[in-house]
């Protein structure tokens, strides 16, 4: 299910790009800042609260996601990459993740990981000091 997230819903300023250009970074503001209240969208509930348990720096804890985009020289192509960005990450919120079913350990599993101990505890012992008894 693709989400698409309404115009009306995404706040879009330019911005001077920050790095190196030479006099075009001075006077052109071609890098793109995108803002999105998550809160305040439109988007089904799940998916915002998907998207605001995120553990990202972009998100702040007014639930408002920032992008910026300043790869390309052209304003129009780092629009359409913070648009793209956006995008993936609704598309990733709104997967539902599988839940897991806790299991137990198989009797092989264990019987493995006891050997492997032992076997560890073995090589240990012997690290023991060396007697000079000749």
């Amino acid at each position: 299910m693709r989400l698409k997230v309404p115009e009306s819903e995404i706040e879009l300023t330019a911005v001077r790009s920050a790095g190196a250009g030479g006099q075009n970074v001075n006077k052109v503001s071609s890098a793109i800042h995108l803002r999105f209240d998550i809160a305040a969208s439109s988007l089904p509930a799940p998916v915002k609260a998907r998207l605001l348990s995120l553990k990202d720096h972009r998100i702040t804890r007014d639930g408002v996601l920032v992008i910026k985009a300043q790869q390309h020289r052209s304003q129009d192509m780092n629009r359409d990459e913070a648009l793209a960005r956006l995008q993936e990450l609704v598309d990733a919120a709104a997967v539902v993740p599988k839940a897991r079913r806790a299991t137990r350990p198989t009797r092989a599993s264990k019987k493995r990981r006891l050997e492997g101990k032992i076997r560890r505890g073995r090589i240990k012992a012997l690290r023991g000091k060396v007697t000079g008894e000749a």
